[in-house]
């Protein structure tokens, strides 16, 4: 290999397309690029995830969206890598494109994978993403550098005041049983206008039917919504930049567990997860953030990649843990938390220290249920298990 190209790393994190695989993309490159800037490095991203966002991080020397079916082994990604260099120093990967659960389920993840390995070749074995080597430093506080004319757009659409902006995702792009009905999202809004009645709420999602991750909501519903605060604006169908770049001008983002709000959390809004369904909050950045979880005997969830606990009826079939009833189960704490985090009353730190101490209760115990990116949570589940054992 030439010399030139000796501090070549190629990060290869083709995955499914929500934003927040993104963003674990991003937050990985970020911690090969402090740890050692002479890096240049090249990412490779599902072309249906929102590789744009690279380009806002000026240690990426280069992003290359691929065409990607996770489900689909028919899809020949051989000549998209083809147009690529075949050698690097370096080559690190997305972990699961070898975890025999992931391989055994995702048929076209498999294809894409062995390809891969078949196209590069590096003199290092190929590691995992976010692991040395090469050098990498985990655990930064990772932000996304919006760009200073989004940020200024963004602040424009609020009206003037000292009430706080609560921004409002209703959904993610799965299911729409996935998500509180509307009913549910009418009571949660409802409560939080009456606690902050002087709030500027932002809605935010999307519709269009582009390739990409939509909103499981209708026009209808978030018209809806957009009518029941007294002051409400949309950040529906825009650019993604401009909609994180508008909750970023929020004091508090609320949503059910979304890849947006792993956007969000890297755009500096603290993050209220109405949590619930496959998966747990895992992406924890420095940035403040409260998970309410739910009750797990009443409302069960967190199955991962085992099948979903049977629907209940609210609405049409409904997900228990985002059930009306799970709702009016938490809307105090829905509340509760909101206030906190709009207040500034809770660090990072102490975000930890508290989601940690009940995901380890909420487990019965079993610290095997519990991870994060760059293994943040560690110290303090090693805290928690201590305070159980010897309270």
């Amino acid at each position: 290999m030439v010399e030139s190209d000796t501090r070549r790393l190629l990060i290869n994190f083709v995955y499914a397309h929500p934003v927040g695989h993104a963003i674990e993309a991003l937050h990985y490159a970020f911690g090969y690029h402090v740890a050692d800037p002479s890096l240049m490095i090249t990412l490779l991203l599902n072309a249906a995830t929102p590789w744009e966002l690279a380009g806002l991080c000026p240690w990426i020397e280069a992003v290359h969206p691929i065409p990607f079916d996770m489900n689909d082994p028919s899809l020949d990604p051989t000549p998209a890598l083809r147009r690529l260099p075949r050698q690097w120093e370096w080559i690190v990967a997305d972990d699961r494109g070898r975890q025999p659960a992931q391989r055994a389920l995702f048929p076209g993840l498999v294809r894409y994978y062995d390809a891969a390995a078949a196209n590069f070749t590096a003199p290092h074995p190929v590691g995992a993403a976010g692991a040395a080597p090469p050098a990498y430093r985990p655990g930064l506080p990772f932000r996304l550098p919006l760009p200073g004319e989004a940020l200024a757009r963004a602040s424009a659409q609020f009206p003037a005041g000292d009430g706080p902006r609560i921004a409002i995702l209703p959904g993610g792009g799965s299911a729409r049983s996935l998500y509180p009905s509307l009913a549910s999202w009418e009571l949660i809004v409802g409560a939080l206008a009456t606690r902050f009645p002087d709030a500027t709420f932002c809605f935010s999602g999307k519709l269009a039917a582009d390739g990409r991750t939509r909103t499981a909501f209708g026009r209808e519903e978030f018209d809806r919504l957009l009518a029941l605060p007294s002051t409400a604006i949309a950040a529906i169908d825009i650019p993604l930049i401009d909609q994180l770049a508008t909750v970023a001008a929020c004091d508090l983002f609320i949503s059910p567990h979304s890849g947006f709000g792993m956007a969000v959390l890297a755009a500096g809004t603290p993050w209220l997860s109405i949590a619930g369904n496959r998966w747990p909050e895992y992406y924890f950045n420095g940035v403040p953030f409260i998970s309410v979880l739910p009750d797990r005997d009443r409302f069960p969830c967190y199955s991962g990649l085992a099948p979903e606990p049977p629907e209940v009826d609210d609405d049409g079939p409904r997900s228990p843990s985002m059930s009306r009833a799970r709702i009016e189960a938490d809307l105090d704490r829905i509340v509760a938390g909101a206030e906190r985090l709009i207040a500034r009353q809770l660090d990072f730190d102490s975000a930890m220290r508290e989601h940690i101490a009940h995901l380890l209760a909420f487990h019965g115990g079993d610290t095997s249920q519990i991870w994060s990116i760059d293994g943040v949570h560690r110290p303090y589940l090693t805290a928690a298990v201590r305070a159980a054992t010897h309270p």
